[in-house]
Order: structure tokens, then sequence, then C-alpha cells
């Protein structure tokens, strides 16, 4: 079982700041496996208690609320994709977007892509 996968099949108590309620462990299953997809050779872990993955740095982290799925895509990935994100809650780091609405995965997808190439053009300038 991957770190995602164990985070996903935590049982938080209703109420509680990860608590899942029902269907949004589909919703959650779907923002990760988008991730996966295009991210695959990212690693997942946990990290403030909710999945991440992480190439070459920290791409994303994610996680189911009582409301919401929490998207932290970091404060560039946000920038990034400003106009596309501005219909929904968040952050500084975060955005949210509600249960009640289908999960923006081709949003989703862009801004993984978009994170993996400013993480490899990272890495490649460290050399």
């Amino acid at each position: 079982m991957t770190p995602s996968e164990a985070a996903i099949n935590l049982s938080s108590p209703p109420g509680s700041r990860h608590h899942s309620a029902g269907g949004d462990l589909r919703l959650l299953r779907q923002v990760r496996d988008t991730i996966r997809k295009t991210a695959p050779k990212a690693e997942e872990k946990i990290s403030y208690q909710i999945p991440m993955f992480v190439l070459h740095g920290n791409l994303v982290h994610f996680g189911a609320f009582e409301s919401h799925i929490g998207f932290y895509p970091t404060p560039t990935g946000l920038k990034e994709f400003e106009k596309e994100l501005s219909k929904y809650a968040g952050a500084k780091g975060s955005v949210r977007f509600p249960l009640n609405q289908p999960m923006p995965l081709a949003l989703i997808t862009r801004i993984v892509t978009f994170r993996v190439r400013k993480n490899l053009e990272r890495a490649a300038s460290k050399k």
C-alpha cells in the first residue's frame, strides 16, 4: 500500500480536520490517480498528515476535508494558474475544490505538469 492509499484509507472521526464523508474518497482517489498518471516518477509520501508527491522537491499535497478536497501546488503553481483557479476558494499555496462539484482533473493535470517542469528545471540548474 502506498502512503497515499494509506492516508485515503484512514478513518478520521467526524468533524476532524481530515474527516472523509462518503463520496469524497472516490474524488480523492481521482485526484491521486490523476497526479500519478501525470508524474509517474514522483514518489508518494505523507506530510502534514496528508498525501503528497515529491520529485526533486515537493510537487503537490492534497487531502479530503469535510466540504472540499484541499490541493496544495505551492504558491508558484497557484500563481501560474491564477485565472483558472479564481473560481475556487483558497489561500496562499492552496485551493479548495468543493465536494459537490466535479473535480477539475484536466486543470490538476496542467498544474502538476507545470510543477514537474519547474522542479526538473530547478534540479538541473543545481548541477
